[in-house]
């Protein structure tokens, strides 16, 4: 089980020494972190204020704590996880868009949490949620099977370097993970710009059989989540500055 005390879950701190990771041994393959480490980074005063306040509401912590999704929303409504959010630029842009849909945003920097956080009270979005950790451990604990509308990863770290690969998080197994937690039509988002990964991805995309490839169609019309990005991330922004491809890729869960 992993431990967390009522402090650290408040305060939105991360247990200390290395987070448990899930031994799934089912034969597939899932990113492995390998030594944790965290991007330093430090939070405004005004960001610090607001942090104490509000995240107590907002936030959750990785813990072995199965959310119950219509008491934290306050009300009963399709979700979806956003993994990686970073800043939260592209999830704050997209919330007005998506009023009926909770939304839940993934990250381990608290930083960019707190900007997320900042959007969240500033704008008044009150169909945004966030738990701080990691995706893979989230997602296994922390939501129950067919829960979920919809799942998004956009512009993942590519870890170029082959050696690094494994710690990707397209994997067959986080790919049969997602599926397990999507409902029957939920789907599955990703994007990305980087050419490696996208060939990474190519290899894997009829892995899963509970998931049905969909590619990037013309018509998406009978798509049932927002698929229009509606903001270019700062991610696929500098993509863009180097010409680079930006890649969609879309499932349904069968």
């Amino acid at each position: 089980m992993l431990a967390m005390n009522n402090t650290e879950n408040t305060r939105g701190s991360l247990p200390h020494g290395r987070p448990l990771q899930t031994d799934f041994n089912d034969g597939r393959d899932y990113p492995r972190l390998g030594s944790f480490s965290f991007r330093r980074g430090t939070l405004t005063d005004n960001q610090e204020a607001r942090w104490e306040e509000h995240w107590p509401h907002y936030g959750k912590v990785l813990a072995d704590e199965v959310i119950d999704l219509p008491e934290w929303f306050g009300r009963d409504a399709e979700t979806i996880v956003e993994i990686g959010s970073g800043t939260g630029t592209s999830t704050a842009a997209m919330a007005p868009l998506e009023a009926d849909t909770n939304i839940i945003a993934v990250e381990l920097y608290r930083p960019g949490l707190a900007k997320l956080l900042g959007a969240v009270v500033r704008d008044e979005l009150t169909n945004i949620r966030m738990v701080r950790g990691d995706g893979v451990e989230v997602l296994q604990r922390m939501f129950q099977p067919n829960s979920l509308q919809g799942v998004r990863i956009f512009f993942p770290d590519p870890w170029p370097k082959a050696r690094h690969n494994k710690r990707r998080i397209i994997q067959s197994g986080t790919l049969h993970l997602i599926a397990q937690r999507l409902k029957p039509g939920g789907i599955l988002h990703i994007a990305t710009d980087h050419a490696d990964y996208a060939e990474w991805i190519d290899e894997l995309v009829t892995v899963e059989p509970e998931l049905e490839y969909l590619g990037w169609p013309e018509d998406q019309s009978d798509i049932p989540i927002l698929t229009d990005r509606q903001i270019t991330t700062k991610f696929e922004a500098k993509g863009l500055d180097k010409e680079h491809t930006i890649r969609e890729y879309l499932w349904r869960k069968k």
